[in-house]
């Protein structure tokens, strides 16, 4: 097999994954792969946050390797799921938007997924939690758990039979919650009305001892607006969000018991950012960078940070890495295996994003370069309103912006975030905030040329339809 280049340029070329296997099938790893709904970079212990409490994601993290820069390449349920799956950018899996209900989205039936290529290779895969891909046969599991994706130390109880069985082969357990993600009901006891994140007015769920925030204790983020209604939906988020801990804390000790701690990878990520304006669905930093850690007991170094720019087309071709097979050749990411021991390893300087839909009345295509200090998003669809999620928009800290008729939603003004530039060029060094567009400052020309040109390149080798929109209107 081909060499992985570890140039900028093979972030989005063909897929690179090393052939080499680990030895005989019951010495390969196992690999659990976690994805919470909905959860920012901001919101946990590891990554800076001193009040939410995550003492089990913070103790995978001392253990492991912690990422600084992973982002999603589309900052959306269903279609960023896609593209953890496939390792390839959802404008190529055909994944554009949602799954479920009249939304309809699919992937492409030619494309083997990630699970797929484990089965074939010998592996048991199981998936349980939220699912939101499709259709089933490219996205094929071995076994489906049932359990309430709301509550994940009873998902974790249920993944027992799955993990302890069959000794003689390896597995691939594909664990996703629906915390925190919002539609979880409306707290009306509270005159703010937060969404509740999906926390129950009263009581709780099988195995969570339940972590209440007071308002007025959390830390509300920059692209936010620090209002009432911001923090009490805050205080739900984090809660929903410790309640994830607590499943990643039963799912650990799952595998322990089991005996298989010593030779199981566990991976952590979000599919996407908050669930607030500013953050889900747009590619901003809130909604694309992510917290992101790996868990390898092989490593001998532990509690490493590594600031490689990596994104989720890199998590498949990664994860085959890890269990010694090869990809399909058309994966569009590349195993970041290799620098897991590194702190600042070369040649992952760059990344892309790529987001079409959400919902199905959400058309707004972006393409996206993001360096270590420019960042360029194209808008496609300039011309329209930025469209919102429905759960965004009724949003008690969005709506109480709109009724109060205020200029400002957090940093930004509700006005450019609605009606969006052509090019948003941004310096982050100087502006993390993504607030001063330089994308018609004449000192800033050249980069927007070098960055306009990279975004070319990086859809025309993944075939991206939308590179026609260059030529076109």
């Amino acid at each position: 097999m081909k060499g992985c280049a570890l140039g900028v340029s093979a972030v989005a070329g063909a897929g690179c994954v090393s052939g080499r296997v680990f030895g005989a099938a019951g010495t390969r790893p196992n690999i659990v792969l976690v994805v919470s709904d909905d959860h920012g970079m901001d919101a946990l212990g590891c990554y800076g946050n001193p009040v939410i409490k995550t003492p089990n994601l913070d103790g995978l993290a001392r253990e492991g390797v912690r990422f600084t820069n992973a982002f999603c390449t589309t900052a959306s349920c269903s279609a960023s799921r896609s593209v953890i799956l496939t390792g390839m950018y959802n404008h190529a899996n055909g994944q554009y938007g949602h799954q479920h209900s009249y939304h309809h989205f699919v992937s492409f039936p030619n494309i083997k997924s990630l699970p797929v290529l484990l089965s074939e290779a010998g592996y048991r895969t199981g998936r349980i939690g939220k699912y939101h891909v499709a259709p089933d046969e490219v996205y094929r599991f071995d076994v489906a758990i049932g359990a309430n994706s709301r509550s994940p130390v009873e998902m974790a109880e249920k993944c027992k039979d799955f993990v302890s069985s069959d000794a003689d082969k390896p597995f691939f357990l594909y664990f996703c919650t629906s915390d925190p993600h919002r539609g979880g009901g409306v707290a009306n006891e509270l005159a703010t009305r937060p969404d509740r994140f999906g926390n129950k007015a009263k009581g709780g769920y099988p195995g969570v001892k339940e972590v209440k925030y007071d308002a007025k204790d959390v830390i509300v983020p920059p692209f936010l607006p620090d209002s009432p209604e911001c923090r009490a939906e805050l205080a739900q988020y984090y809660q929903s969000v410790s309640r994830v801990d607590q499943g990643v804390g039963k799912l650990l000790g799952v595998l322990k018991a089991a005996g298989k701690d010593d030779n199981t990878i566990v991976i952590y990520l979000s599919d996407n950012g908050v669930a607030f304006p500013g953050a889900k669905t747009t590619l901003y930093e809130p909604g694309m960078r992510l917290p992101f850690i790996v868990r390898d007991p092989r490593l001998n170094k532990k509690g490493i940070t590594c600031d490689a720019l990596i994104n989720y087309a890199d998590l498949a071709p990664t994860i085959l890495d890890f269990a010694g097979v090869s990809d399909t050749g058309r994966m569009q990411g590349r195993s970041f295996k290799s620098v897991l021991g590194a702190e600042h390893p070369k040649g992952w300087d760059e990344t892309y994003a790529s987001h079409t839909f959400h919902e199905i009345t959400m058309y707004y295509p972006m393409r996206v370069i993001r360096g270590r200090r420019f960042k360029l998003i194209w808008n496609i669809a300039h011309g329209l309103d930025y469209p919102f999620a429905s759960d965004l928009w009724a949003a008690s800290t969005w709506q109480a912006t709109i009724k109060r008729g205020e200029k400002y939603y957090g940093r930004r003004t509700v006005d450019a975030y609605i009606h969006r530039a052509k090019f948003e060029l941004y310096d982050l060094k100087n502006d993390p905030h993504e607030i001063d567009n330089l994308a018609d400052d004449p000192k800033h020309a050249k980069i927007l040329a070098e960055y306009k040109g990279k975004l070319k390149a990086f859809q025309k080798r993944t075939k991206d339809p939308w590179i026609v929109k260059w030529e076109y209107e």
